[in-house]
Parts: C-alpha cells; structure tokens; sequence
C-alpha cells in the first residue's frame, strides 16, 4: 500500500508539473518559436488596430513564422486594459513584445508605473518602448519659422513635444548655426521622456528617416530605419548602420508605406528582398507596419500573399549570411544635419542647401555606386572616432 501511495504520488506529481509546465513555458522560454532564427535576431509585424480582438487575430496569424510583436497603437497606449490584455497574449504566444508610447501623456498617470509593472510581469519577454515616432524626420520636414513664431509656453509645450529640435526655453530663437541646432535637438531627446526609459534600464526604440546619427545621440538605443521603395534602402542603412556601430548601439529596419492609398506596402516579392537585405546587412531587428485596417482585411493591410513572403524569410534565415559591418566609411562634417533626400534637402529643416550639400550628394551617390551595401555613412565627431574601424576612409570633402 505505501509503494503504491509513493508511486501515485509521484505520478500525480509529475503530471502537475508537466501541466504547470505546459502553461508557463510561453512565458520562461520562447526558444521554440526562435529555433529557426538566431537568438539575437527579431522579426515581427506592428498592431496599429485598436482592439484586444483584432490584436489576437494577428498574433494568431503570425506566431508560427515571427518572434516579435510591436503594439504600435495610439489607441491601446492609453487604454491599460486593452495594453495588459494584447502582452499578455502576444508573450504567451512565444512571441517578444515592443510597446509603443507617443508621450508620457500626464492625463494618463498609469503609464509610468507601468514600465515598472512590465518589467516584473515579462521579464526578458518585453523587449523596451518605441517611444515616440520620427523625430529626426519630424525636424527636417517642419516649418520652423511658423511653429515659433505660434509657440505659446503655455499651452505648446506638451503638443510640440515630438519635434525634439524645440527648447522652450530658447525664446522662440531659431539656432544660429548647426553645432546649436544638434546640442538643442540632442538636449531635447535627452531631456525628453527617454530619461524615464533610461533610468529604469528599459531599451528604447523609435523609426525615422532622417537625422539617425542625432537620434542616437539624443539617447536612443536602437533606430528603425524605415524601408519603402520611394527611397534608397542601400543609403538608409549606410547612415543608420554606420551611426549604430560607431555610437555602440543596434539597429533595425521598418518596412513602410510605397503609396499613399492601397495597397500601401510593396508586393510580396519586393517585401522578401527588403527583408533579406536587411537582415544581411546586420538589422537585429525587422517590422513591417501594418496599417491601416482595410475593409475586409481582418489582419489590417497584409495581404496573404505578404505574410507567405514573411514565412518565406522566417524559414530561409539559416541560409542567409549576414555582413554586419561595412568595408569602406564617407564621414560627414561634424553636426551637418542635412536631410540626405535630395540634392535640394534643407539643413536641420531651417537652412537652405549650401554647396557642402552639393558636395556630400556628389560624393554620396558616387560611393553608394560602388560600395553598395559595403559603405557606411557616419559624422565626424571626436567622441566616435573612425580610425581603425574601416578599411577605407573617405572624407566628404576628398576628391575621388
């Protein structure tokens, strides 16, 4: 009888460690549904919908062939409910979960003790915050002299918030050149809602197209760079990369809109190229954005036809060889915030080009020519210095 007793112990035993074992391994080890990816590699969709449902159905659709999950949602990151329900089930998914906060926003006091709560709650699982959105490419393209010429210290200073080049406490001075342009917008970051990010060790996350060496700076530790086909993907990485390796941070890619009406993202054969390419060229991390929610398309604006080609990606990435640092460097002249777009792009979004643009364009497009994906792009400042960590070095200002 006390044999049998011991071994209908132990059998019950195991059986509720193996059930226990069974619900709480989504949240210890999401090993499983990484195995076909290296273990530092993140590949996922953003949720921009605006319900627990619609953030279900697309974890549901995805968990099989990505590990990363961005609740990159307006909606959801002032509604706690709705943000503890979609974590919750995107982690016990096996899925690493990015969570997006425009602001601080002080009419939602939850938001700062829920860093902390996190934190406890996901441990390894809540990858950090993508706060804010573009604020590199926000400078650029703003209308500077309007916006201080509306600046109101008392009513502007939480809606101005995102565009970091702003200091209230400038007096509505512009900067007088581009050494004051890049301390005020570093400064803005610094002093931004990073710090709370900062201070609690929570890695912190924001897409751009723009500025990215700046943005690093500023404090951030890993930039988006964002893919579409209206702009250069080899020249997005060479500047988002180079100012990565240089400042000791990590990087990633976003695949964004083509067009500006459906189907917005780029086929599924160009999405696969985009993904190989950044992943080759050493992202850590690749998102592809999802919105908005198109009538009749349950899962926002991915088609069938793109979420095959993100499978297609998940299962080739064991052939895939990545080069994650580049053979040859242009270096840029020290705080020269230009926008990169174009020939004509403006100066920290305040000064026409001058004929340093037109050299940098000249010699860009020529070593872009060449190098490919084999060029960096970064700014010459004493802090980071380049000797020693390429090949070739190639000044703007040299004659090739």
């Amino acid at each position: 009888m006390k044999r049998l007793l011991i071994i209908t112990l132990t059998i019950t035993l195991i059986i509720i460690f193996v059930l226990a074992s069974t619900e709480l391994s989504p949240y210890l080890d999401s090993t499983a549904n990484i195995s076909k990816a290296t273990s530092d590699f993140y590949v996922g969709v953003s949720f921009c919908g605006s319900t627990t449902a619609q953030a279900e159905l697309l974890i549901d659709k995805v968990k099989g062939y990505t590990n990363l999950f961005v609740v990159q949602s307006g909606p959801v990151s002032v509604n706690e409910t709705a943000l503890n329900e979609i974590v919750n089930y995107a982690v016990y998914s096996g899925l690493k979960v990015i969570v997006y906060f425009g602001y601080f926003n002080p009419n939602y006091p939850w938001q700062l003790p829920w860093l902390d709560y996190a934190k406890q709650q996901w441990g390894s699982h809540f990858l950090g915050v993508y706060y804010s959105d573009e604020p590199g490419g926000s400078v650029i393209d703003a209308n500077w002299t309007e916006i201080f010429n509306q600046l109101s210290l008392s009513d502007s200073s939480i809606y101005y918030s995102h565009l970091p080049a702003i200091d209230l406490e400038m007096n509505r001075a512009l900067p007088m050149d581009n050494n004051e342009a890049a301390y005020h917008f570093v400064t803005a970051l610094e002093t931004s809602g990073l710090t709370q990010l900062e201070n609690r060790s929570i890695n912190s996350f924001t897409s751009d197209y723009a500025l990215y060496w700046f943005d690093y700076e500023g404090g951030y530790d890993t930039i988006f760079t964002e893919f579409n086909a209206n702009e250069s993907i080899t020249q997005a990485i060479a500047l988002t990369r180079g100012a990565a390796y240089l400042q000791n941070k990590t990087w990633g890619d976003i695949i964004t809109w083509t067009y500006n009406q459906a189907p917005y993202l780029e086929n599924a054969s160009e999405m696969y190229n985009q993904l190989v390419t950044g992943y080759t060229s050493g992202a850590k991390y690749e998102v592809i954005f999802d919105y908005p929610q198109i009538p009749g398309d349950p899962y926002g604006v991915l088609t069938n036809a793109q979420f095959a080609a993100i499978e297609k990606f998940w299962d080739n990435i064991p052939t895939l060889k990545v080069q994650s640092t580049a053979e040859a460097v242009l270096v840029l002249p020290e705080n020269y915030g230009w926008g990169f777009r174009s020939a004509q792009e403006m100066i920290w979004g305040l000064w026409k080009p001058d004929s340093t643009s037109g050299q940098i364009w000249n010699i860009s497009q020529k070593l872009l020519a060449e190098y490919g994906l084999n060029l960096d792009i970064v700014y010459q400042d004493p802090q980071f210095p380049v000797e020693g960590k390429f090949q070739q070095i190639i000044y703007w200002n040299q004659t090739i």
